[in-house]
């Protein structure tokens, strides 16, 4: 019997409409600023200093710390940008940051290692977009930052290339 309520909430949090999980506020001014805050598991877009829109967002599956090494499950914490975007990948639509930046190559480089470089704002793997928010109940990626396909395709038309990337603890 414990089952069938945890079954009944899975269901209801894949149903939700996506605008559930992002801030009522919408607009057709893109965003100047993108702020992903690890410790709330929280993705923010702000213009001129004002948030916008927020999501929830899983992460790579060692939360904890900046990335360091190509492989170490972790997100990167620094100052990026939007680099690229990509309609085709693995994932429901993607958009690179612009990992690593100076500070990150000069860190592995004092280890001994590969910073690596694919990290991607990106929706859900292709063909899981049923998985919803639930996504978000653990770190999942390899040091991505994920949300709903739903929301990496709202995100990819509010975000130009070029646009600012935080990412703190």
């Amino acid at each position: 019997m414990r089952g069938i309520p945890t079954l009944f909430l899975v269901v209801v949090l894949c149903v939700l409409p996506p605008t559930l999980s992002a801030t009522a506020a919408s607009s057709e001014k893109p965003a100047d600023r993108i702020l992903v805050e690890k410790s709330a598991r929280r993705l923010s877009l702000l213009r001129g200093g004002t948030v916008i829109k927020t999501y929830k967002v899983a992460l790579g599956g060692q939360p904890v710390g900046p990335k360091v090494c190509q492989g170490d499950k972790r997100t990167p914490e620094g100052k990026y940008v939007i680099d690229g975007r990509n309609k085709n990948s693995h994932y429901h639509w993607s958009l690179h940051v612009s990992y690593p930046n100076s500070e990150d190559r000069a860190n592995a480089k004092k280890r001994g290692c590969n910073p690596g470089g694919d990290i991607y704002i990106h929706g859900l793997p292709n063909g899981y977009n049923w998985a919803g928010i639930v996504h978000t109940a653990y770190d999942w990626t390899l040091g991505c930052i994920a949300v709903r396909d739903q929301e990496i395709e709202e995100i990819w038309g509010l975000v130009p290339n070029g646009t600012a990337v935080e990412i703190k603890p």
